[in-house]
């Protein structure tokens, strides 16, 4: 049994003899010590250096608190920024009275002053222009959401049967082209006119997939206005048809590039004079969208003008005025607009409903002001002439090299192939029971996998070498010209999945890396350096300190645009660090050796070099570099205990690699297979037999892998672990997750299919989930209640590893949940019914949310009682391209 309180409690805060800031300090110290099991606790006692609490703990403090009779709204981001009861208890009588909190932070030119109080700033999303104002969702509205979900199942299941018949006949007319293309550009005489055949055949398809998404969004849209309607609906199906045709344009390979803008504005976007976008995310209501002149997106932001929440998809306006700046890795939700010359920062974001004036720069999620400077590179003059030379150099080496190549090619090795395994009418036999076509289809897979795997390997090696040659770094080079597309090339080369999926969480990654051009000569060996997910800009200009290591999801940012120029820097992360999931590090960064670096945080870019901290956050908060528990397997990591452990590991991951290929090369022996049947029995069935081969393979690659995946866990459910990086049981894990790497799931975005796809691989999904690109790496740890929404870019990840140390746990979210765009979930969380955490928001690990709450933020903490709507955000502002009249959207 625990004392009371009051003799629980050994502190005065601030030398107070009594008063609020006293009885919130028992309160405090009542909770801790149940937690923590201690007796007594001192006020002046940090929580983690003192009473041995980590962020788990501390997550199931804060929750105890909210479940009082009478509770106190304490957060994570709280408990950092004061670590003692006494400031904890004097920061909330503080925030309760209005006086202004004060708190860790990051040098104050990276953390605006606003950043200080414990009191979460309200987020308010603006209407819907043109519908009635939508109340702010609550629980009771978000139960009679479900209720009224529930009575529309049949609706759910039409949608699906819509989706699947789109699907059939896009892979039939697909495979109708294709079929003619070949068979004209096979019926050619002599090389010189099988290649003249190959460019109008290449230059033939790919303009109608990329005019095609054009064609059927004018046709079945017309104009997207800002509106909402339900999803699985007929409206919906519409809706989903023109989205998946915009995603899947191969204009994606012309981001940042003039043509890449030309495209949206042919979709209906309003785009000024010198803008340039380096993101790959397309934007879908492209009618929504308006950039002015000389703005610049860079990469990895979301920016879709639309959203799903409580079972509903909502557009809204993007505005973007004149010179806007948008930094890496950030979120813009619907109804947000930024005024000529603002500026958001890496790692940020704009909630609905939040707009940054003319001039100003702002960063953190939800943005809020700052006076940090994210414009480094200065502009040069350019000229339309650069941009016409460049866009029509793109055209000229995809339509004349690249797509000739690719269908000559083709035409080339599976003609003679196919006419192999093609049996004469008079042998009256089957293709299928011939022993030759089996095997020839195994040689041409194995020839095909292995060999273009090792050309690509020896091309990173040698190309990007001579390219990086031309290209130096410090220097401001114009815009679309020779050394920008040398720059592009060296990325595109260099950033290759299949190789840091196989490398990844292994020794072998180091290796990699190194032999791309990155500065490792100082990284001591641990046999999990880098995850499966590491990416950058120039691989030549990167560095890595000794004893360093990375999480997945890492971005190094070597290249700074402007809508007119460039340039490359040096990247160099400290010694002795780790770097947690999602981060987007850049050139600039501010921090030093021995830094932890959590999940999603915004790394600073200006103020005093930080080291031997912790970083947290957007904006960045400091918090402990370790804690008591992530010491516990420390004397794993030194003596004659390492290099055993080491080896050992590394034979694992060895044929963990192996199984890895054994895995692809199957599959691409299947699919060979399917191709190969499908060339035989063309003269029967026609294109329909590719069709239909193309449909085999999508249902072969999802029970394939599917087995494949649930083989790696032994078809068991993962449990719960808390190891050493040098034990089995997480060497399994990493096995897990390499096998599991092979991202097919993509497809069923936003169809009935996801789920079932998800329930396959072992997650407990509820009825009608709408799943717009979620992601779940520990699939079988993971649980969504029935009518969530899950929208595009967010991930329930249910472990972290933190230096040598590795935890997992289950998640729950509630029924009638919604994860905003770009939401990362931690593990250990439990999401009670009807709960919306907005955009970008980072949940932390152990959180409990309550029923009906409202979180936003990274780390998210809960958003008071919704306050009224404002007025409807302007879709003009200074600065800005100017909106148009346009003719309303029937969806």
């Amino acid at each position: 049994m625990l004392k009371k309180s009051a003799d629980v409690y050994e502190g005065r805060p601030d030398g107070a003899p009594g008063g609020p800031a006293v009885e919130t300090a028992r309160v405090l110290a009542e909770v801790l010590a149940g937690l923590v099991g201690v007796e007594h606790v001192p006020g002046g006692s940090n929580f983690f250096d003192d009473l041995g609490a980590d962020s788990m703990v501390m997550a199931g403090f804060c929750a105890r608190l909210r479940k009082r009779a009478d509770p106190l709204t304490v957060s994570m981001k709280d408990v950092y920024r004061h670590p003692t009861v006494d400031s904890l208890a004097s920061a909330l009588t503080r925030a309760a009275s209005g006086a202004p909190v004060p708190g860790r932070t990051v040098p104050a030119a990276s953390t605006p002053a606003s950043a200080g109080p414990v009191a979460a700033r309200p987020v308010a999303a603006a209407p819907v222009p043109g519908r009635p104002a939508v109340p702010a969702s609550t629980a009771e509205s978000a139960r009679a959401g479900r209720k009224s979900a529930r009575a529309v199942t049949g609706q759910y299941l039409l949608c699906g049967m819509l989706q699947v018949l789109a699907f059939l006949g896009y892979s039939y007319l697909a495979a109708l082209a294709t079929v003619r293309g070949f068979e004209w550009v096979a019926a050619g005489t002599g090389a010189p006119d099988v290649y003249l055949r190959s460019v109008l055949v290449g230059s033939a398809g790919f303009a109608v997939m990329c005019t095609a998404p054009i064609v059927v969004k004018w046709t079945l849209i017309g104009r997207f206005t800002p509106r909402e309607f339900p999803v699985w609906s007929l409206g919906y199906v519409r809706w989903w048809v023109v989205k998946t045709l915009i995603r899947t344009s191969p204009i994606r390979l012309f981001t940042g590039s003039p043509l890449y803008v030309a495209y949206l504005r042919a979709l209906g976007a309003k785009i000024g004079r010198d803008v340039a976008i380096f993101s790959t995310h397309i934007p879908v209501c492209t009618d929504l969208l308006t950039i002015g002149d000389g703005a610049v997106i860079r990469k990895d932001a979301l920016f879709s003008c639309y959203r799903a929440h409580a079972g509903l998809i909502q557009t809204g306006p993007v505005t973007l005025g004149n010179g806007v700046l948008v930094s890496e890795q950030t979120v813009l939700d619907i109804n947000t607009a930024m005024g000529g010359r603002a500026q958001l920062g890496h790692a940020s974001s704009l909630h609905a409903g939040q707009s940054v004036p003319a001039g100003e720069r702002w960063h953190g999620s939800p943005a809020e002001p700052t006076s940090t400077d994210f414009r480094t590179v200065g502009g040069v003059r350019s000229s339309t002439a650069r941009k016409v030379r460049y866009t029509v150099g793109q055209l000229l080496a995809l339509l004349l090299g690249y797509l000739p190549l690719a269908t000559g090619g083709a035409t080339v090795l599976l003609a003679p192939l196919a006419r192999l395994h093609t049996p004469s009418p008079e042998a009256g036999t089957s293709v299928f029971t011939s022993g030759t076509f089996y095997l020839g289809a195994l040689a041409a897979s194995f020839v095909l996998f292995f060999g273009a795997a090792c050309a690509a390997l020896v091309v990173q090696g040698v190309v990007p070498r001579l390219l990086h040659l031309a290209v130096k770094p410090d220097t401001v080079y114009p815009l679309y010209g020779f050394r920008y597309g040398l720059q592009r090339a060296i990325a595109l080369l260099t950033n290759r999945k299949f190789f840091t999926a196989l490398f990844g969480d292994s020794s072998a990654i180091v290796h990699y890396l190194r032999y791309l051009g990155y500065d490792l000569s100082r990284v001591t060996q641990t046999g999990s350096n880098f995850g499966s997910d590491v990416k950058h800009d120039n691989p030549f200009l990167s560095a890595v300190g000794s004893k360093t290591m990375v999480a997945d999801g890492l971005s190094l940012i070597n290249a700074e645009f402007t809508s007119t120029s460039f340039r490359l820097s040096r990247v160099s992360i400290g010694a002795h660090s780790f770097l947690g999931n999602r981060i987007a590090y850049p050139a600039r960064a501010k921090t030093g050796d021995n830094c932890l670096l959590a999940t999603k945080v915004m790394v600073p870019i200006d103020g005093e070099v930080l080291e031997n901290v912790g970083l947290l956050g957007s904006p960045a908060f400091t918090i402990p570099r370790t804690v008591m528990r992530d010491t516990r397997f420390q004397d794993l990591e030194s003596g004659s205990e390492l290099p055993r452990r080491l080896a050992a590991k590394n034979r694992h991951n060895a044929v963990t690699a192996g199984l890895y290929l054994m895995a692809r090369w199957i599959h691409v022996f299947a699919v060979t297979l399917f191709a190969l049947g499908a060339a035989a029995v063309y003269p029967s069935l026609g294109a329909s037999a590719f069709a239909l081969a193309s449909v085999l393979t999508l249902l072969f690659t999802v029970v394939y892998f599917a087995l494949i995946e649930r083989a790696a866990t032994g078809f068991k459910a993962q449990e719960p672990l808390y190891c050493s990086i040098y034990e089995p049981s997480f060497w399994r894990h990493e096995r897990f997750w390499k096998m599991a790497s092979v991202d097919y799931t993509q497809v069923f975005d936003g169809t009935p299919f996801k789920n079932v796809i998800w329930r396959l691989l072992g997650a407990r999904i509820g009825k009608r989930v709408f799943d717009d690109g979620c992601f779940f790496p520990e699939r079988t740890l993971v649980t969504i209640g029935d009518d969530c929404t899950l929208n595009a870019g967010t991930v329930v990840q249910c472990h972290s590893q933190e230096d040598g140390a590795f935890k997992s746990d289950r998640t729950t979210v509630g029924d009638g949940c919604t994860l905003g765009v770009g939401a990362f979930v931690h593990y250990g969380v439990t999401l009670a019914d009807d709960v919306q955490l907005a955009s970008d928001s980072f949940l932390m690990k152990g959180e409990q949310v309550p029923r009906g709450a409202r979180w936003a933020g990274n780390p998210a903490r809960e958003l008071p009682a919704p306050t009224p709507r404002p007025a409807a955000l302007p879709t003009h502002l200074p600065g800005a391209a100017p909106r148009h009249p346009r003719r309303q959207s029937t969806v």
